[in-house]
C-alpha cells in the first residue's frame, strides 16, 4: 500500500493523492468500489471513479445510480461503507452494420469529435465510437436510416480545428460526393463546429447533396447525453432531406422533442452547456429534424440534384485576425498586426460599427499598408450601418468596410478564405460584399431576432404553458 505522505498512488487507488488518498486507504476502499459514503453533507451511495493525476486532491469521485457524477469533499466524509467491487466497462459494443440496396448511403467524415462515445475512466480519455460497427452497437437506429461508412481523417479536439483541417474536409467532401455518396455527416467538437460549418460552406459549392455538421454537448456514458439524438437526426437529414447545403446539426428546444437545421454561415454556439447552444442569428432555421424525416421551415435553399457536379474552393489566408472591440483599445494591437504581416483584419465593433478615436490612425495606417479591414457588430444581430453616424463615416473615409450582417466569425473566415484568392483591394471587397451561402442577408425577418428574458412574468407564463 502506498503512503499517505507520498502523492502518488497505487493502481488501486488511481489518481487519489493527498487527503482524499488518505480517506480511501483509512476506510480500505479501492477504485470500483460500489460504496455507501456517510458526510455532513447527507449520505450517497455510488462506484469509486479514478482520477486524472491533474485532479485536486480534496474529492472523492462517484458515479451515482442515476448516471451522473458527484464530487465529495472528503473533509465532509464521516464514514465509508464498502459493498463490493464494481469495476465499470465502458467499451462500446461492435455490431456488423446492416447494408440494404434499398437505403440510401451516407459517410461519416471523423475530425475528432466525438459524437458516440464513452469515457475510459481508468485514464479520463474518451473512447470513441466512429466504425460502422462501433456505431451501430451505440446506436443502432441508424441501420433503419442508412447504409453507413466512415472515414476518420483526423482526430483533433475542435479548438485545434484550422486551414489545413478546412482544406482537408473540403476535399475530401469533393471526392465523396463524386463517387456517388447520398449525404454527408461531418462528425466535429462543438466549441468550433459554427467555424468550420462556415468555412465548408465557402470552400463546398455547389453540393448536390446535403452536408451536416454534428457533434453532441454531453458525453454518451451521461443520462441527458444528446449523442445519440444528435447524431440520428444528422444522418436523416443527410440521407432524406431535399437541402443540398452545409448545415450543422443540433438540439433545438431543451426537450428531446427535434433538432434543427441551421445554415452554415448563420449559426453560432450561445451557450458553453446546454444541448440546444447553436442558434440562427439574424434568421430561422433551414428546417426541424426528427426521426420520421425533415420539415423545411423555409424554402429558399438549394435543392438536392442526382448529378454529381459540385464546386471545391479550398482557400484560406491565415494572416487574417478577428478583434473583438472594447473600450480603451490601444492603437498597438493593430499596429502589431500590420508589424507582423497580418493581410486582413475583422472587427467586431459597437453598435452600428465603431470603435475609439484613438483607433482610427491605426486602422488608416493599416489600410495604407495594404491590409483588407472589415466592420461587424458584436451584437451578433442587426446590420453594420457606418454611414449614420459621423463615427461610422470617418471610419469608412480612413479605409474600413462595413460587411453588412455577417456574423464576426463568418467575415473572418470569409475574408480567409477571398484573400486565399486574391489580394486586389477591389477584387477583395467585391467577393466580401457579394452573398456566396446566406452569410448576407437582403433583410432580417421579423422573428429574426427573439432573445426572450426569462423572470418577466409574461415570459414564465408562456414557458408554463409550453414547457412545464
Amino acid at each position: 500500500m502506498t503512503s499517505t505522505n507520498n502523492n502518488h498512488s497505487s493502481d488501486a487507488h488511481k489518481g487519489y493523492r493527498g487527503e482524499a488518498l488518505e480517506i480511501l486507504e483509512r476506510y480500505s476502499v479501492q477504485v470500483w468500489s460500489d460504496v455507501v459514503v456517510s458526510s455532513t453533507r447527507g449520505e450517497f451511495r455510488g462506484i469509486v471513479l479514478p482520477r486524472s493525476e491533474f485532479d485536486d486532491s480534496l474529492h472523492l469521485v462517484l458515479k451515482i445510480p442515476s448516471g451522473y457524477n458527484v464530487g465529495l469533499d472528503v473533509r465532509t466524509i464521516t464514514g465509508i461503507n464498502v459493498l463490493g467491487i464494481k469495476e465499470a466497462h465502458y467499451k462500446i459494443p461492435e455490431k456488423a452494420f446492416p447494408i440494404s440496396p434499398d437505403r440510401p448511403n451516407v459517410k461519416l467524415l471523423g475530425t475528432g469529435g466525438t459524437i458516440a462515445s464513452r469515457l475510459d475512466y481508468r485514464t479520463g480519455a474518451v473512447i470513441p465510437a466512429f466504425s460502422p460497427g462501433e456505431l451501430y452497437g451505440a446506436v443502432p437506429e441508424l441501420a433503419d436510416i442508412c447504409n453507413l461508412e466512415t472515414e476518420k481523417l483526423f482526430g483533433v479536439f475542435s479548438e485545434n480545428m484550422g486551414p489545413t483541417q478546412y482544406i482537408a474536409l473540403a476535399k475530401a467532401i469533393g471526392e465523396a460526393v463524386k463517387d456517388g455518396i447520398d449525404g454527408i455527416v461531418v462528425g466535429h467538437g462543438t466549441d468550433t463546429m459554427h467555424h468550420t460549418a462556415s468555412a465548408l460552406a465557402f470552400m463546398v459549392q455547389n453540393s448536390p447533396v446535403p452536408i451536416v455538421l454534428v457533434g453532441s454537448q454531453r458525453s454518451s456514458d451521461r443520462p441527458s447525453s444528446d449523442a445519440a439524438f444528435n447524431l440520428i437526426h444528422a444522418t436523416t437529414a443527410a440521407a432524406t432531406s431535399d437541402i443540398a447545403e452545409v448545415m450543422v446539426c443540433m438540439f433545438g428546444p431543451t426537450s428531446d422533442e427535434y433538432g434543427l437545421l441551421h445554415r452554415g454561415t448563420r449559426v453560432r454556439k450561445m451557450h458553453s452547456s446546454y444541448r440546444s447552444t447553436f442558434r440562427t442569428i439574424g434568421d430561422i432555421p433551414l428546417a426541424t429534424v426528427t426521426r420520421d424525416g425533415v420539415r423545411p421551415l423555409r424554402h429558399d435553399y438549394n435543392l438536392r440534384r442526382n448529378d454529381r457536379n459540385i464546386g471545391i474552393f479550398p482557400t484560406f489566408e491565415e494572416r487574417v485576425s478577428l478583434l473583438y472591440y472594447y473600450p480603451n483599445m490601444h492603437p498597438d494591437i493593430i499596429d502589431g498586426l500590420v508589424d507582423n504581416g497580418y493581410r486582413g483584419i475583422v472587427i467586431a465593433g459597437t453598435g452600428l460599427g465603431h470603435v475609439n478615436k484613438p483607433v482610427y490612425p491605426a486602422l488608416e495606417r493599416a489600410a495604407k499598408a495594404g491590409v483588407h479591414v472589415y466592420m461587424t457588430v458584436q451584437t451578433l444581430w442587426g446590420y453594420v450601418h457606418m454611414f449614420v453616424y459621423d463615427t461610422g463615416r470617418d471610419l469608412m473615409a480612413k479605409g474600413v468596410v462595413p460587411a453588412e450582417n455577417m456574423l464576426p466569425e463568418v467575415a473572418y473566415i470569409k475574408l480567409a478564405w477571398v484573400l486565399g484568392q486574391t489580394d486586389d483591394p477591389e477584387a477583395v471587397r467585391a467577393k466580401m460584399l457579394e452573398p456566396v451561402c446566406g452569410e448576407i442577408t437582403e433583410r432580417e425577418p421579423h422573428n429574426g431576432y427573439l432573445v426572450f428574458q426569462g423572470g418577466l412574468p409574461e415570459m414564465e407564463e408562456f414557458l408554463k404553458k409550453v414547457h412545464r
